[in-house]
């Protein structure tokens, strides 16, 4: 009996000298292991977008896929149309091409929160080689950018700036983007049974918001290699992605710092959501505002007596009748991705102003994308 409470109190003892961290066992990634989705996939499209899976999207032409278990027969798991291989977690995972030339395949996120200047962390990704694939790569790799990455091309990704030339005027130049972890170029990804890990270690500039998965690196530095004979429509690497974790792994101080309370907008105010964001002329919610609708869905949580009315608006292109059919949707659209969250229904309504109600010039582009915006406003408290 003796021995036992002496292990008791040694436990103790290690778990209050323990240091607090803040972030240290926090995953940065939202839907890290790709099972929170909008609804089951069901094919492979050469030139699809890749829409269904929460959190997650394409940022460029080149068409990630979605798989799940409960997907059509092209997109299920274990077995679709790229071969068989279960989850590495849960019942899902996506997809990304890597070929032989300039096409690639991406997947983009948007962290939790910003990156901190001077902070270590670390990135860890699973990829499995589809057993169709007749190459395998080496070169995948994570990429951390303080912008999100909108490239409408099918090839690789590239950084695209704009260089001041005094009074020559300026001069746009497209270089290749340096992601800060990669995979060894000797060890070969070529495990179709097994999931491979991905991982490494850097130091954030600060600011950075979204994270980029693939091949970031142009063919003769791919290090693409044959596994067997070309039999399948493929001409490169496909690989399978799972379990995705950004982890800050610099030890907190062991009283952090209090959060900060979140304002609660008075009864009657109106407020702006930045960061929702629709295809042109399309009523359908793009995932690049997962974040915002969950700031939203954790501000209603916390407040169980608000009820707020969803307003959708339009810029002055096109007609009266279309532009308030559009507003409408749109404000709806959110309704429904706030339900399908967890918000009860009976706290939401939406309204459609059409381009009545302009918060900027319709004359400029500048003016009009500010016209064109979703905001809530508060009914009760």
């Amino acid at each position: 009996m003796k021995y036992h409470w002496r292990n008791i109190i040694s436990i103790i003892f290690l778990l209050s000298a323990t240091p607090a961290y803040s972030q240290a066992t926090e995953n940065m990634v939202y839907n890290p292991s790709f099972e929170e989705h909008r609804e089951c996939p069901q094919r492979i499209e050469a030139l699809g977008v890749m829409q269904e899976v929460d959190a997650w999207w394409q940022p460029t032409a080149g068409s990630s896929d979605y798989f799940n278990s409960c997907g059509g027969r092209e997109c299920s798991v274990p077995l679709n149309k790229l071969g068989s291989q279960s989850a590495r977690s849960g019942n899902a995972y996506c997809g990304i091409y890597c070929s032989r030339d300039q096409y690639r395949e991406y997947l983009q996120t948007k962290l939790k929160t910003p990156l901190v200047a001077g902070k270590r962390y670390r990135v860890s990704f699973w990829v499995s080689l589809s057993e169709k694939s007749p190459h395998a790569a080496t070169t995948l790799g994570a990429l951390f950018t303080k912008e999100c990455i909108e490239d409408t091309t099918l090839g690789i990704v590239m950084n695209r700036e704009t260089i001041d030339m005094g009074e020559q005027g300026s001069q746009s130049i497209a270089v290749y983007f340096e992601p800060q972890v990669v995979n060894p170029r000797e060890r070969l990804l070529t495990e179709t049974r097994e999931w491979m890990e991905i991982s490494g270690e850097f130091t954030a500039e600060g600011g950075e918001t979204f994270l980029t998965i693939g091949n970031f690196f142009p063919f003769n530095k791919s290090r693409v290699v044959s596994t067997r004979e070309e039999k399948t429509p493929l001409h490169g690497a496909y690989y399978y992605i799972d379990d995705v974790s950004v982890v800050c792994i610099e030890q907190e101080s062991a009283t952090p710092e209090p959060e900060t309370p979140v304002e609660v907008p008075e009864v009657g105010e109106v407020v702006l959501l930045e960061n929702i964001y629709f295809a042109i002329d399309k009523s359908e919610v793009l995932q690049q505002s997962y974040n915002e609708l969950v700031k939203l869905k954790e501000l209603l949580e916390k407040n169980p007596g608000m009820a707020i009315e969803l307003r959708g608006h339009t810029d002055n292109q096109g007609t009266v009748e279309h532009n308030q059919k559009l507003s409408e949707n749109r404000a709806r659209a959110v309704v429904d991705h706030l339900v399908s969250m967890g918000i009860d229904k009976e706290r939401l309504s939406w309204k459609g102003f059409g381009k009545s109600e302009p918060v900027a010039d319709n004359s400029t582009a500048e003016g009009r994308q500010k016209n064109r915006r979703v905001e809530y406003r508060v009914l009760s408290r």
